[in-house]
């Protein structure tokens, strides 16, 4: 199936750079597939269907883009194939029955049977994608029965966030009835600089509100967690069942839906023992004009709290909070600030709240049914709470890292939010310290309070091995070969490193996070060293030993 691709190259959204920066370091994949699972029951055209995905892929060619490295830049550029766009009839019913194309699989999956969750979560993790290769996203459509079709749509966050699957379905069911949706009011690659160019002009202002707000807590007291993880993993689900509580009690105290449930989140962590709170929101930086885009337009920004006061004053002085931080929404705290190193989220605790702006589209003829939070098997780090609200109410699931907050330690959680939701709903003006909350923990068991799940860095780490340690961590600045390196050598990777981040001077054994460095400063320092010194530097070594004298070593093996 021939589909038009992107006809120009342009840069990466910052976004998109930070997410390929941490997919080369190795700290990304699965985390980042992004599933949609759409059931469709009724006379379904096939090939109408097929063609109705590919007229999507046309309509956003971000679906079809690929990222890479030129010039100490990332940009987005046409990949060199379609994304694939697959038929498979697993009816096993003989008479007029569509033909699989090669490979195709059967209804004896041993993943389980055809459209159960089991073999969903199979699908899912058989469908590769690559940033720098392509695809980046992935349509099949299976017959299950002679009226029973479902669509999987797998994409990368890259190119690809919570809104988009709305964006998709609603462009995909214009196409499937035959309609034209208006024009886009601009193309992916102008949205992508026209937010650098605001995001330019925020860092001033972004860096003076956070200064005094950021403290990189890689610790939370959780119930009977042995450790915390930034880092994403193989995870697991426990529904969360929010009942009306939040509906009814949010617009009594003058906030949103949102603000309640974050500002209760807030509350029951601060009574696990969290001293100072915080929670990472994944906040939308969509405008008037990448509204209706198929793309990535998040930023997760840390939420900073000390619950105190009633519930009802709490909730209000937080949301008047997050009201100041929405004005610095667009701007990422790496670059901001500086200090923060690749990694699949900023703090153990994280929420994405999804607002749903209405009904399900309607395809013609068809009774359709949405999973619209498919888990896709990972998380990013220890916890995180995913909310979809939707006009029929609110759907909730806590994703949480089985390594080091086992699943009774979870549905824990679960239950002490329930409970603080139906007393909050009975009681807003009550003092905190009234309300129904589990007895204050110890905080979780750390070995030597080390801090991350097992066989992570600890405390005393470079902050970059802290975030993701790996096979060198332990080897402390400049590895084991540092001693070594010629001074020489060390003082060209110096030079390049006061190019990268405009400065007059770098220590050996300074932290390429804790002088400011971020994503973008990664790419640059790995061009500049390729272009003079004609070695590819591995994003590993930002990871493992971020420091001057780190790079050098690796540049000496590397020779």
């Amino acid at each position: 199936m021939s589909v038009p691709l992107v006809d120009e190259s342009h840069r990466a959204s910052l976004a998109q750079h930070g997410m390929w920066v941490t997919e080369r370091a190795g700290a990304g994949g699965a985390v980042y597939r992004m599933p949609l699972a759409v059931r469709f029951d009724g006379p379904l055209d096939a090939d109408a269907m097929l063609d109705a995905c590919a007229a999507v892929v046309r309509r956003h060619p971000v679906l079809a883009s690929v990222l890479a490295e030129r010039d100490g830049q990332v940009w987005a550029a046409p990949g060199e194939a379609p994304p694939p766009i697959l038929f498979e009839d697993l009816s096993g019913d003989a008479p007029g029955a569509q033909e699989p194309p090669a490979g195709a699989g059967s209804a004896a999956d041993p993943a389980g049977e055809p459209g159960s969750p089991e073999w969903l979560a199979a699908r899912v993790a058989a469908a590769p994608l690559d940033l720098g290769t392509g695809p980046v996203s992935r349509f099949t459509l299976f017959r299950l029965g002679p009226l029973s079709h479902l669509l999987l749509v797998v994409a990368h966050h890259a190119v690809f966030d919570g809104m988009s699957k709305d964006v998709l379905l609603r462009d995909l069911a214009a196409a499937y009835n035959g309609e034209e949706p208006p024009p886009l009011p601009l193309p992916y690659g102008e949205a992508a600089r026209a937010e650098q160019e605001r995001v330019d002009a925020g860092l001033d202002a972004a860096a003076e509100f956070w200064r005094s707000r950021w403290h990189d807590d890689r610790e939370v007291a959780l119930p009977g967690a042995t450790g915390s993880s930034l880092r994403a993993a193989p995870g697991e689900a426990v529904e969360l069942d929010l009942g009306d509580e939040v509906a009814q009690a949010a617009g009594p105290l003058g906030v949103t839906r949102f603000e309640f449930l974050m500002a209760a989140l807030h509350v029951l962590l601060h009574a696990y023992g969290n001293e100072r709170v915080t929670v990472a929101a994944d906040l939308s930086t969509r405008t008037e004009q990448t509204r209706d885009h198929v793309g990535l337009f998040v930023n997760e920004l840390p939420v900073v709290s000390v619950p105190d006061g009633t519930f009802a004053e709490f909730a209000r002085s937080l949301r008047e909070e997050l009201r100041a931080l929405y004005r610095h929404r667009e701007v990422p705290l790496a670059r901001a600030l500086g200090g923060i190193g690749p990694r699949s989220a900023l703090t153990p605790v994280s929420v994405s709240y999804r607002t749903r702006p209405g009904a399900d589209p309607v395809f013609t003829g068809l009774d359709v049914s949405v999973d619209w939070a498919m888990f896709n098997g990972a998380v990013r780090n220890t916890l995180h709470l995913q909310v979809v609200d939707a006009p029929s109410g609110l759907s909730a699931v806590l994703l949480f890292n089985p390594a080091v907050l086992g699943r009774a330690g979870c549905e824990a959680v679960a239950e002490h939010l329930r409970a603080l939701l139906r007393g909050v709903a009975a009681r807003p003006d009550a003092p905190i310290a009234e309300l129904p909350l589990p007895a204050r923990a110890a905080g979780p068991e750390r070995a030597a309070r080390q801090g991350g799940e097992p066989g992570a860095a600890g405390e005393g780490a470079p902050a970059a091995a802290r975030e993701v340690a790996g096979p060198a961590a332990a080897a402390g600045p400049g590895g084991s070969g540092a001693a070594g390196t010629e001074d020489a050598l060390v003082e060209q990777v110096a030079a390049i490193w006061c190019e990268a981040l405009e400065v007059d001077e770098v220590r050996p054994d300074d932290d390429l996070f804790d002088l400011g460095g971020h994503s973008l400063t990664i790419t640059r320092i790995i061009a500049l060293v390729r272009d003079r010194m004609g070695v590819e530097l591995s994003f590993e070594v930002f990871i493992d030993d971020p420091t001057v004298s780190g790079v050098a070593d690796e540049i000496a093996r590397s020779r």
